[in-house]
């Protein structure tokens, strides 16, 4: 990170893919002075929940706007958080804000290779301005319009207003034993 301090984006990311409502993250920290990140939500496990919470949903794009889903996703970031400041090598890589994505990673719009895994590259150029508005307090949502690739080959373009969420984060002494 700026600081000089170690950022392990895998690390990160894959601790937050053990919560179910969570399917895919990426964050980004090298050689800035904090951590934000994407999130994808899992439709499947989060349409389960809001079922069960009798909330109406239409798509994904819907669900993710949810500000129930939001803080959903915030509790589980900040839990992963409180844990991090018990490895001082990590405690500077919590994320300290993050913003749902409308649509699902795809390898169809190149965003993922055909084995699942991110292409990092890829997506630092499409959400470039996304990450930027991350890293600026003053924005707290941002409207999108993306172009989408169906299964079919047809385009599309998907569009929404997303809200970018602060989360807390813990210094080594309010951590938990």
């Amino acid at each position: 990170m700026a600081d000089g301090s170690l950022f392990a984006p895998k690390f990160i990311e894959n601790k937050l893919k053990f919560f179910a409502h969570i399917l895919e993250v990426v964050t980004f920290g090298d050689q800035r002075d904090r951590v934000t990140a994407l999130i994808n939500i899992d439709l499947v496990a989060v349409g389960n929940w809001a079922e069960r919470q009798n909330i109406a949903y239409a798509s994904y794009q819907d669900l993710a706007s949810r500000p129930e889903v939001y803080s959903m996703v915030q509790e589980s970031i900040e839990q992963m958080n409180m844990d991090l400041p018990r490895d001082e090598t990590l405690s500077n890589s919590q994320i300290s804000r993050f913003v749902i994505l409308h649509k699902e990673l795809d390898a169809d719009d190149g965003e993922l290779t055909r084995t699942r895994k991110v292409r990092r590259n890829i997506i630092n150029q499409r959400y470039e301005t996304w990450i930027e508005a991350l890293y600026s307090p003053e924005i707290d949502r941002i409207e999108v319009e993306t172009e989408v690739t169906f299964e079919d080959g047809r385009k599309g373009m998907i569009s929404g207003n997303l809200e970018l969420r602060d989360v807390k984060v813990f210094n080594s002494a309010q951590k938990t034993g």
